[in-house]
Formats: structure tokens, sequence, C-alpha cells
């Protein structure tokens, strides 16, 4: 008998029971099949399958070249290293917006293509619609709120958002839309701490907060980010965990050098 059925699944009940409980909820990215096998090995209760794959690794300089086939292929990969973790998966850029009829057949495409659990998309109000549709398909939905990275040419700034009273107003409304139209979590993104306690208060449904303070009911954090493969990238809200970018770097060079001077391979690692 494998050993895979006596593990229980995080679902997205699970981490609805660990916002009651007060016990926080850990969520990290992958994009690839090795770091999701070893994410969820770790325990991990959920990992997102962002669309920050257009920037850590395509390259591009924001979220919105990525295409939806992309976002397929990295989820599938993501999911066959997984056993136990919630695979949420981003709508990326363009998937969704024109209207629900496009929103609901992108996310039925990820659910069919991908086997993962959930999607997660951008915005308040004005993507209500959208999540009724999906929700009404059967289909779980994050919400993000907050700092929207796909609405990055709108805002023109990658700063903290509602600072401003009206805009802590419009996320406060927005975030109890979203459970209304039921949402199973909610993604708060670089917004004052002390809003996203209130706003993780007001709700029933968990918050993950990324630059959102401690009163969120979990944390995530980009991979690249928080094992230190990119560390030109260091805001306030990270902490680094790793230092792989210097690591990495070493054992690569230390790997030309035992190459160069022929000590690599030796005679116990030929054949």
């Amino acid at each position: 008998m494998s050993s895979h059925k006596e593990i229980k699944k995080v679902t997205t009940h699970t981490l609805l029971q660990l916002k009651t409980q007060g016990s926080p909820i850990s969520m990290i990215t992958a994009y690839d099949y090795s770091f999701a096998r070893l994410f969820d090995t770790a325990g991990v209760d959920a990992i997102l399958v962002g669309d920050s794959a257009s920037n850590v690794m395509a390259g591009h300089e924001t979220t919105l070249p990525i295409t939806l086939d992309q976002m397929i292929y990295h989820a599938q990969c993501v999911v066959r290293g997984v056993h136990r973790s919630l695979v949420v998966v981003d709508l990326p850029f363009g998937s969704y917006q024109s209207n629900p009829d496009i929103a609901v057949a992108s996310s039925i495409r990820i659910m069919k293509e991908t086997g993962g659990h959930a999607i997660k998309l951008e915005g308040g109000e004005e993507v209500i619609d959208s999540i009724r549709r999906i929700v009404s398909a059967g289909i779980p939905v994050m919400g993000h709120l907050g700092l929207t990275p796909q609405s990055i040419y709108k805002f023109g700034t990658y700063t903290v958002r509602a600072k401003e009273e009206a805009e802590a107003e419009k996320l406060k409304r927005d975030a109890l839309l979203l459970q209304e139209a039921g949402c199973f979590a909610l993604a708060l993104e670089k917004i004052p701490a002390q809003l996203a306690g209130t706003v993780s208060r007001s709700l029933n449904i968990p918050t993950i907060g990324i630059g959102a303070g401690p009163e969120c009911d979990g944390q995530v954090l980009v991979m690249h980010d928080m094992l230190g493969i990119n560390n030109e990238f260091k805001p306030r809200f990270l902490r680094q965990y790793l230092d792989l970018e210097n690591q990495v770097t070493s054992a690569v060079q230390t790997y030309i050098r035992d190459v160069k001077s022929r000590n690599f391979p030796n005679q116990q690692e030929s054949y």
C-alpha cells in the first residue's frame, strides 16, 4: 500500500479551520516539479503557482507578459511534485479581465489541464461577476487585494497601497464583497499592517499576507526571494532564509575550477 494514502491533503476547508483555530497558514510560491516536491515534503500548507513566474522564471520586468498556456505548464509541473499541499494557480493578465465568460473558460482550463486545486485573481468590485461565475462552476477562488501587480501600469509604482482613507475604505468593502461572492481566501499585498488586521478580523475567510504585517491569517513569500536566489530584490517585508545566490555562484565557480584543473572527475568518479 502506497504511503501517499495516509497523507491528509490540505483543502480549502483546512485553511478555514486553521483560521478558526488561530493557527497561521504557511504558503510559498513554486513553478516547477523539483521545488514543489521539496516544499510539499517540508510541510507547507499551500503552494502558489504565481504569475511572478513572469519575473523569476522568464526574466520579464512585470507579470503582464506571461500567458495562460505558460501558467498551465508551470502548474502541471508543480502538481506532479505535490501530495499534500493545496495548489493555487494565478490567472494571468488578460485571461479574465475582459468578461466573465473568458474568466470562467480560463479557470476551467487551469483546473482540467493542471490538476491544481484553486485559482487566484486580482481585483475587487470590478471582477466580482467573474468570481461569482467561477465559483458557480465549482472552482475555488482566492481573491487578491492591495498591491495588484497586474495593474502596475495603472499605479505606476510598486509602493504600499491603501495608505489613504478612501483606498483603505474601498479595500475593506472589496474584501467583504469577495467573501460574499464565494472566495475561500484572500491575498493581501503590501498594505498597512493595521488595515490588514482590521480586514482579517472582519472576514470569516482566511487572509494571506505578503508585506501586510503579522495580523493576517497566513503569510506567502516568493521562493526566489526567501531563498535568496536574487539578492537584488530586498523589500522591507522580506525575510531571507538562505543566500542561494552566493552559495550557488561559489559552488559553480568551484566546479569550473575543478574541471579546468582536471581535478574533476577523479579516478573514483570514473568507470
